[in-house]
């Protein structure tokens, strides 16, 4: 098999862990670590007006299967040193680090289905190491390899993996693992750990995965995964069975771009209709969405939004670890589901996909917020050269002419990958207590990279100047709904008012525009519009087209060298909806946009001194996101 067979019967590996029965009673154990010190009234840094603090909730680490096949040897506890600044070792061989200073919080999300086994494997005289399907894995003979890995993938597949690989002694051992490294490195008023794991449901190879946060350090005895069973409504009643024993927790699914429809389709994966009941217990378990990520944005896709020109931002169009291509949209991406979600509310009485937004990196080196556009060294150890990735010519060569592209290369899926993305929550201070709530109430937003930090707020009672006062902020909460919340049916009369707030990331771009994306039931058909509702360089807002005119910042491809006196610093504003109407349930959300600046794709081609891949765009606009604010009207 050869190196590009071998990618694949790797990457498929993880993919064919879609379903299975685990022993009887496997989550009847809960982990209750020794009680800790009571903590201080307030920790260091709290405001009650609350902090932008931004964590990676998607972190897999050599305990995930495919990580450790891709040759990944750092622990959770190297994760936690590279998110706290620190420098650690890359699968491929030289130092990473991240550039742009620590992250806030984080938590280790390594894969559950035979979490920690291909550990143990490699281990000589260890049960796993003497079984015959492991034979030639470990071998220095790539011809081995492939064959080993072709006898994993087709045994997954088949669902005869030997049941040693689902031991719950080696799954016990991983588990602890994360556990103890969460607790060691959880500092509080400074970096804050959660405990998580990913439960990775692919049917028939679309993507279905969660991530699932423990809001403390107790969490259950085993995690609850895709050889469970592969719906995520077994999940969540398993979460609520948790909940019920004291062990609180939330799932963020990720990656609904690569489901092929099926993470916001319009029915149970049984194939039943939807009702209260479950829409109730689907938003009990999954206040949030994973917005964006190394493999691609789930915001909106293009052909979904044909009026929104920011709408082709880092599109992957093909199953997670295939080129196989994807062919629903509808059902993939977050703005249509929130559509989606208020024409049931509207028709049905119901709404399951009323969720708040987060980014994440989905790393598998162990490398928490590694999404840095000129610091972007891979996902995986099989993208970390310029070449692999499609990024500089191949062979050495100095140009692009007469090179051909092969859309079946592992490289044509690798150069879609983009560097994204970071969660960002707004809390009173750094801990545990204070960002879970956070993520519960849904005040949280998304970035596909920089440290931008938005605030987005509604009411019907703001005063006009509002934006200008130097208590905005208290006055926002005072007297509105943050974002994440519920604006109440309005009184005769009545037009809501929206505090849309952006403040740039020093280390990155200036701001070019702020954004209201809306979407509303009209006659019950789901409707939307992307708002301009401020403008940089004091810019006009044209109040007919509600579009911002272009800033004229430019980037010089030559160096990625980007305009210095173009954009804001910050963006703030009162808007009215102009098109309200008190009888239309409807959604709202910020999108904040930076000036045009290099993809990594460009910064890979300046540094080796050859022309960016002409198939790849040279620069992006990088952005954030708010959580939506949901209208609803009376009765």
């Amino acid at each position: 098999m050869n190196l590009k067979a071998l990618f694949w019967a790797s990457s498929a590996l993880v993919l064919a862990m879609a379903a299975g029965t685990a022993a009887p009673g496997e989550q009847a154990k809960v982990y209750r670590p020794a009680a800790a010190a009571k903590p201080a009234a307030h920790l260091p840094g709290y405001n009650p007006d609350r902090n932008a603090y931004f964590g990676d909730l998607h972190v897999h680490t050599k305990l995930s299967f495919d990580a450790y096949i891709f040759n990944v040897r750092a622990s959770p506890e190297d994760a936690y040193r590279f998110a706290k600044g620190d420098t650690i070792g890359h699968a491929a061989g030289f130092n990473i680090r991240l550039a742009g200073g620590p992250l806030d919080f984080v938590a280790v999300t390594d894969h559950s289905e035979y979490i920690g086994a291909m550990r143990e494997a490699a281990v000589p005289g260890s049960p796993l190491s003497k079984l015959p399907i492991v034979s030639g894995l470990f071998s220095t003979d790539i011809q081995e390899i492939g064959k080993a890995f072709a006898r994993i993938v087709q045994a997954s597949q088949d669902m005869t993996m030997p049941a040693e690989f689902s031991d719950k002694g080696i799954a016990g051992r991983a588990w602890k693992e994360i556990q103890d490294a969460a607790a060691h490195n959880y500092q509080p008023g400074k970096f804050t750990t959660f405990v998580g794991y990913e439960f990775t449901s692919a049917p028939q190879g679309r993507n279905l995965h969660r991530n699932v946060i423990f809001k403390s350090a107790t969490v259950p005895g085993l995690p609850y995964s895709a050889r469970d069973s592969a719906d995520p409504e077994d999940l969540w009643r398993t979460m609520d069975s948790w909940r019920g024993r004291g062990i609180e927790s939330l799932a963020i699914p990720h990656n609904s771009n690569g489901s092929d429809g099926l993470m916001f389709e319009p029915t149970k994966r049984s194939g039943a209709p939807m009702d209260k009941v479950y829409a109730d217990l689907r938003r009990r378990n999954e206040p949030l969405a994973e917005i964006t990520q190394i493999k691609g944005t789930s915001e909106v896709h293009p052909s979904l939004a044909p009026n929104d020109e920011w709408a082709n931002f880092e599109i992957m169009e093909s199953y997670i670890g295939t080129n196989k291509p994807i062919t629903q949209f509808k059902g993939g991406y977050v703005r249509e589901a929130l559509k989606d979600g208020i024409v049931m509310q509207d028709k049905r009485g119901f709404n399951p996909f009323k969720f708040g937004f987060i980014g994440s990196s989905d790393t598998h080196n162990a490398a928490p917020g590694s999404v840095e556009e000129r610091n972007y060294f891979s996902k995986t150890s099989t993208d970390s050269t310029p070449v692999n990735r499609n990024s500089v010519p191949p062979g050495g060569a100095k140009t692009w002419e007469g090179v051909k592209f092969d859309p079946d290369s592992r490289g044509a899926r690798f150069q879609s990958w983009g560097a994204s993305g970071l969660a960002g929550v707004w809390a009173e201070e750094n801990s545990r207590e204070a960002i879970y709530a956070a993520l519960r109430r849904k005040e949280t937003f998304a970035t596909s990279g920089p440290r931008i930090r938005v605030r987005f707020f509604a009411s019907y009672a703001y005063s006009d100047d509002l934006a200008q006062k130097g208590d905005v902020t208290r006055q926002a909460y005072a007297k509105g709904v943050p974002m994440g919340g519920d604006l109440p049916a309005a009184k005769a009369g009545q037009v809501p008012k929206f505090l849309v707030w952006g403040v740039r990331d020093p280390n990155s771009g200036y701001l070019q525009r702020a954004q209201i994306v809306k979407g509303w039931v009209e006659n019950g058909v789901a409707k939307e519009k992307v708002f301009d509702v401020a403008c940089s360089d004091n810019l006009p807002l044209n109040r007919a087209t509600w579009r911002c005119p272009d800033n004229g910042a430019k980037v010089d491809i030559t160096t990625c060298a980007t305009e210095r006196f173009k954009g804001d610093v910050e963006l703030r504003t009162l808007w009215r909806d102009p098109e309200f109407n008190p009888k239309q349930r409807a959604f709202y959300y910020v999108r904040v946009l930076e000036n045009p600046s290099c993809r990594w794709s460009t910064w890979d081609a300046i540094r080796n001194g050859t022309p960016p891949n002409p198939r790849l765009a040279e620069t992006i606009i990088e952005r954030a996101w708010s959580s939506p604010i949901w209208y609803e009207p009376r009765g």
